[in-house]
This record gives structure tokens, sequence and C-alpha cells, in this order.
């Protein structure tokens, strides 16, 4: 497996392993966080090692195309969360991001430092010319994330994501390579 760690001041991104299950298992089992995942609750602890081991099947790949990172406090390794990095198509030097935080952690600037390094890992060393990231149009928090690292807002997709609550509306953002980063 291929060794990545991204730090900043508070917290480093290491690919996912199977020590993670447990974690992640708790993390998806929030009924807050999964009000705007289309994941779901897992119904049990083997549902959620088949994602996991997907994860890991994925990034023991020559060439990664799909990071899944765990989020951890460099202070003490506490989980944080799960930040998800999708490569598209080679030609178009893009990918699309997505972030999972841990409800005690909200609120607490974790997600958007951890957006900011994705960025900074995504053009300054993949190379990449634009990445995105969709949200719900409900999902404050996470539209407060996009928009402060400088993500701009380009359209709205009616009724794509399939949540709990029913069909809702996405907000698609991106940004660019020579856009500014907050």
């Amino acid at each position: 497996m291929t060794k990545l760690e991204i730090v900043t001041e508070r917290l480093t991104l290491r690919l996912i392993k199977s020590s993670d299950l447990n974690s992640v298992h708790e993390l998806h089992s929030f009924p807050e966080v999964d009000a705007y995942n289309t994941l779901g609750i897992p119904t049990n602890i083997s549902e959620t090692n088949k994602i996991v081991q997907g994860w890991i099947a994925d990034q023991q790949q020559s060439e990664i195309e799909n990071y899944i990172f765990a989020i951890e406090h460099t202070s003490n390794g506490e989980f944080i969360g799960l930040f998800g990095f999708k490569l598209g198509n080679k030609k178009y030097k893009r990918a699309e991001i997505w972030y999972k935080i841990h409800p005690k952690f909200w609120k607490k600037g974790f997600a958007t430092e951890a957006v900011k390094a994705i960025l900074d890992f995504g053009f300054e060393t993949l190379k990449l010319h634009r990445i995105e990231a969709g949200c719900s149009v409900h999902n404050i928090g996470s539209i407060k994330v996009l928009e402060k690292v400088g993500m701009i807002r380009e359209g709205r997709g009616r009724e794509v994501l399939p949540l709990k609550s029913g069909w809702s509306d996405c907000f698609e953002y991106s940004i660019l390579e020579m856009d500014e980063r907050k």
C-alpha cells in the first residue's frame, strides 16, 4: 500500500486502513452525519467493513484514482473524520472531493483545514486543473466550508441527492488551479 500523509498545523490526513473500521463505523452511524450522506447508516459493522475494504483495494492500485483519507488530530491521533478525493479522467486533470467530520469536531475549523490541505495536494502535487465538490442545498456547514476556501458555486443540480429525507438539490462547486485559495 502507498504511504501518503498530508500534515497541517492540527491535522494528519493519511490513507485509510483496516484498523480504522470501528471509527468509520461510528462516524457513519450518527444520524446528523447521515443527514446529507447518500450512503445511509450501515446496518452493521460488516456492511461498513465492505466499504472500508473496497477503499483499501482502490488504494493498492499502481496509480490511485480514489484516495480515502482518515483525518486525525496531529497531536494525539484522535479520529476526526474522512476525506475522499476521486480523480477523474487524466485528460481533464480534475478531481472531486467529499468529507465527513465527527460531530464532536464540528465548528472548529477542521473541515476547512482539511479541504485547504487537499486543494494544495491536488494542485501542487498532482498538478490538477480543477477540483469539484457538491453538497445538499440544505447543508449550511459544508456550503460555508467550500466558500471559505475559495470554491465557486457554479450551479444547482435538481434533485440529484437521494437522502433519507427525500431527493435534495445539490449545489455544485469548483476551484481552478489559477483561482485564489483562501
